[in-house]
C-alpha cells in the first residue's frame, strides 16, 4: 500500500519534470530559430532591417566614392604642379613676354592663360596711356588664378560632406537597427541577451560603416587642402613672374617712347 502511494506521487513529479524538460528544449528550438546563423559582418548585412541595409549599401558607396576621388585629385593635382614648376621654369627665363610665349608655345596650362591674357591687354592697351596698364593686368591675373583655384577645388567638398554627415547617417542606421531589436524583444517576449545581441550587432555595423566612410573622407580632404594651398601659392608665383616681364616690357615701350 505504501508502495503504491509512493508511486503515484512519483510518477507526477517525474511527468512535471519531463514537461519542463520538454518545454525548455521548445523554448531553446525557437532561440535558436532567432538566432542568425552567421554573425560576419557580411551575414549581418544580409540579416539586417531594409532600412539598415540601405544605409550600409549607401555609406559603402560614400568609400568607393572617397577612394576614387582620393586617386583622381591625387593624380590631377600631381600633374598640375609639375607642369605649374616646368612652366614657372621656362617664364623665369626669358627675357620678354614675347620670348616667354615662344617657349611656352600653343599650351593650355594655367601659365599660358596667365601669359596670354598679360599679351593681350597689352595689345589692347597699345594707344593708351600706360599708367593704368599694369593694374588691368594684375586685374586680369587675379581672375585667372581664382578660376584655376576653383577648378582644383572640384570635388574636394564632396569628400568633406562624407566626412561630415556618414558618421550621422551610420548612427541614424544604428537607432533604426536597435528599434527593431526591442520591437523583436517584445514579440518574443524574452530578454535573452542571446535574442538582443545579434540585431543589435547588425545596426552597430551601419555605425562601423560610417566611421569607415568618414574618417578617410576627412584625412583626405584635410591632405587636398594642403596640396591645392601649395598650389595656389605656385600659381600666384607664377603670375607674379609674369607680371615682372610685363613690367619689363612696359618700362622698355614707355622708355623706347621717351627717347624717341
Amino acid at each position: 500500500m505504501n508502495r503504491f502511494r509512493s508511486s503515484s506521487r512519483v510518477w507526477p513529479l517525474i511527468a512535471a519534470v519531463s514537461a519542463i524538460g520538454h518545454c525548455h528544449a521548445q523554448a531553446s528550438a525557437q532561440l535558436a530559430a532567432l538566432l542568425p546563423r552567421d554573425l560576419s559582418p557580411w551575414g549581418m548585412f544580409l540579416a539586417a532591417d531594409s532600412v539598415v541595409k540601405t544605409v550600409m549599401i549607401g555609406l559603402a558607396i560614400a568609400v568607393i566614392v572617397t577612394w576614387t576621388a582620393w586617386l583622381a585629385k591625387s593624380l590631377e593635382l600631381i600633374a598640375a604642379r609639375r607642369n605649374l614648376r616646368e612652366r614657372l621654369a621656362q617664364i623665369d627665363g626669358a627675357a620678354s613676354l614675347d620670348a616667354a610665349a615662344l617657349k611656352l608655345g600653343a599650351d593650355k596650362s594655367p601659365a599660358a592663360l596667365l601669359l596670354a591674357a598679360t599679351l593681350e591687354e597689352a595689345r589692347l592697351s597699345a594707344d593708351v596711356p600706360g599708367e593704368g596698364l599694369k593694374e588691368r593686368v594684375i586685374s586680369r591675373l587675379e581672375r585667372i588664378e581664382a578660376g584655376a583655384g576653383r577648378r582644383m577645388n572640384r570635388g574636394t567638398g564632396l569628400l568633406a560632406t562624407i566626412g561630415a554627415t556618414a558618421p550621422f547617417v551610420g548612427l541614424f542606421g544604428t537607432v533604426w537597427g536597435i528599434m527593431n531589436s526591442f520591437v523583436g524583444i517584445s514579440r518574443a517576449h524574452t530578454t535573452n541577451l542571446a535574442v538582443v545581441a545579434p540585431g543589435i550587432a547588425e545596426a552597430l555595423l551601419a555605425t562601423a560603416i560610417g566611421l569607415i566612410a568618414a574618417i578617410p573622407a576627412v584625412v583626405i580632404y584635410n591632405v587636398f587642402s594642403r596640396s591645392i594651398g601649395d598650389y595656389r601659392a605656385l600659381l600666384a608665383d607664377t603670375s607674379a613672374a609674369v607680371l615682372r616681364l610685363a613690367s619689363r616690357d612696359f618700362d622698355r615701350r614707355q622708355w623706347r617712347g621717351e627717347g624717341g
